[in-house]
C-alpha cells in the first residue's frame, strides 16, 4: 500500500507542478506577445489562491512521497499538519472554483485548458483521496484549525490591500483583483458583497478544516482523543 501512494503521490506531484508551470508559461508568452510586463504578470500569478494552493499540494506530495519511502510509521506531526493545510486549501479552491468561478474569464493572458483542470479539479480531488486513505496520517489537535485558517487570513487582508495598486500588465491601469467577487467596483453591493464573499470562503474553509482534522482523529475507528492530545512525535 505503502509503495502504491509512493507512486501515486509522486504522479500527482509532476502532475501538479507541470499544470503550474504550463500556464505560467503561457501566460508570460502571451502577455510577452502583447507587449506586457513579464514581472507584473509573475507578480499577479503568485497572488491567485489556486496557484499557492497547488505550489503547496505540490511540495507536500514530494515530502510525502520521500517519506513513505523512507519511514515506516506514522509521519511526523509537522508534516500531518501541512498536509492538512494543504487539503483544506485545495478543497476549498475546488469548491469555490467550481460554484463561483467555472465560467468565469481570469485576465491571466490564455487559460490553459487541461492544468486549469488539474489545478481545480484533480489536484483537490488527490489531496483528498490521499488524506483519507494514505498510511502514515497523525491526529491533529481540533485547534489546528485555527492555524489552518491562518494563511487564508493573510491572503484576503494581503489581495484587499494590493489589489487597488496591482496593475495590469498589458495596460499598466488598476486595480487588479485575482478574482471579480473581491472587487467591490464590480460587485453588486459594493464592499457589502465582497464581505459576504469573505465570509463565505471562511466559512467554507473553517469547515473544511474542521472536516481534515477530525478525521485525523476519528477516521481510523480505533480510539477518541481529547482536545488536548498532543500532535504525535516524529
Amino acid at each position: 500500500m505503502r509503495i502504491g501512494f509512493v507512486v501515486l503521490r509522486a504522479v500527482a506531484f509532476l502532475v501538479t507542478l507541470a499544470a503550474v508551470i504550463a500556464q505560467l508559461t503561457t501566460s508570460i508568452t502571451s502577455i510577452s506577445a502583447r507587449g506586457g510586463n513579464v514581472g507584473t504578470l509573475v507578480s499577479n500569478f503568485f497572488s491567485f489562491f489556486t496557484i499557492d494552493s497547488n505550489v503547496l499540494g505540490v511540495i507536500v506530495l514530494g515530502i510525502g512521497a520521500v517519506l513513505l519511502l523512507a519511514r515506516r510509521g506514522d509521519d511526523p506531526g509537522w508534516y500531518t499538519a501541512l498536509r492538512a493545510a494543504s487539503v483544506t486549501y485545495l478543497v476549498t479552491t475546488g469548491v469555490v472554483y467550481n460554484l463561483l468561478l467555472r465560467n468565469i474569464s481570469l485576465a491571466q493572458g490564455t487559460t490553459v485548458g487541461w492544468s486549469n483542470e488539474v489545478l481545480h479539479v484533480i489536484a483537490p480531488a488527490y489531496l483528498l483521496i490521499d488524506w483519507l486513505f494514505a498510511p502514515g496520517r497523525t491526529p491533529l489537535r481540533l485547534r489546528s484549525v485555527w492555524g489552518i485558517a491562518v494563511f487564508p487570513i493573510v491572503w484576503a487582508v494581503y489581495t484587499l490591500v494590493r489589489a487597488p495598486f496591482a496593475a495590469d500588465p498589458v495596460t499598466g491601469k488598476g486595480p487588479r483583483y485575482p478574482y471579480p467577487f473581491l472587487n467591490p467596483a464590480t460587485s453588486p453591493n459594493g464592499y457589502l458583497s465582497v464581505a459576504f464573499y469573505v465570509v463565505l470562503i471562511a466559512v467554507v474553509i473553517l469547515v473544511a478544516g474542521y472536516g481534515v482534522v477530525w478525521i485525523s482523529r476519528r477516521w481510523r475507528g480505533d480510539r477518541t482523543l481529547p482536545d488536548t492530545a498532543p500532535l504525535a512525535e516524529a
